[in-house]
């Protein structure tokens, strides 16, 4: 797979703290046509904040790139259960068509399942029509059978897709990791029929990076399209243009 083929599979992201509308902005116009002279070529998504949402949904307007939005007191899910439902009911509101948000890993880890998999039911059903990629903060859960119990309770709760990282945490996606993501999706396809997608993200900044998770996703998914896989970056899209 060449470089440039890698390019609709990403979220590009601007996630930082000093972000203003322009950036946002900005974004957008070079996810809509990151190849210049060459508008074929785009991003599957621009990933913001939700107070970003109707600023990027103007920006976006006619373009095929979706709007994601972090939502849900993204990155630490540390917030009342209304608070993160009413940040995604605001952002969709706003025109977000996925909403990105971090598992509670507290009740994960204290065995709290029942309460986590409650929280994450209310979180799906106030995205509505929205996509709910659910990130599991790998790096937080020690151990693939815990990696694997919140890959099954994500599913069972209603995610669209499962996603490693929020890229803030001790680390980014690993390889290791994110197959067992994979290795999820793959067994809820063939027990349900339901094609789920997979996300992994955090520190993939180079196309060798990003091939080793393609070749992940052929080799477990049904189908690798962005509906079905995706690659979290904010710097990754200059390593494939240099490639290019």
């Amino acid at each position: 797979m060449q470089a440039h083929e890698l390019i609709p599979f990403l979220d590009l992201t601007t996630l930082g703290t000093t972000d203003s509308a322009d950036d946002v902005r900005a974004l957008a116009k070079r996810a809509m046509q990151p190849v210049a002279g060459d508008p074929a070529i785009h991003c599957a998504a621009l990933c913001t904040w939700p107070n970003f949402a109707a600023v990027a949904t103007e920006a976006l307007d006619g373009s095929p790139v979706v709007l994601a939005c972090v939502a849900a007191a993204f990155p630490c899910s540390q917030a009342p259960l209304e608070v993160k439902t009413r940040e995604i009911e605001l952002a969709v509101a706003a025109g977000a068509k996925e909403i990105d948000i971090a598992i509670p890993r507290g009740l994960l880890l204290s065995g709290d399942l029942v309460s986590l998999r409650a929280e994450l039911e209310a979180m799906k059903s106030a995205c509505g029509a929205a996509h709910l990629k659910v990130i599991l903060e790998t790096c937080d859960l020690g151990d693939a059978d815990t990696i694997r119990t919140a890959c099954q309770v994500a599913l069972e709760a209603g995610a669209d897709f499962l996603k490693t990282s929020t890229g803030m945490g001790k680390h980014g996606a690993t390889p290791d990791h994110a197959r067992i993501l994979f290795e999820a999706a793959r067994e809820w396809h063939a027990n349900t029929g339901q094609v789920i997608g997979v996300k992994p993200a955090g520190g993939i900044r180079t196309y060798a990076d990003a091939l080793v998770y393609h070749e992940l996703a052929s080799s477990h998914l049904p189908e690798v399209t962005p509906s079905t896989f995706r690659l979290g970056a904010s710097s990754l899209l200059d390593d494939l243009l240099s490639q290019a």
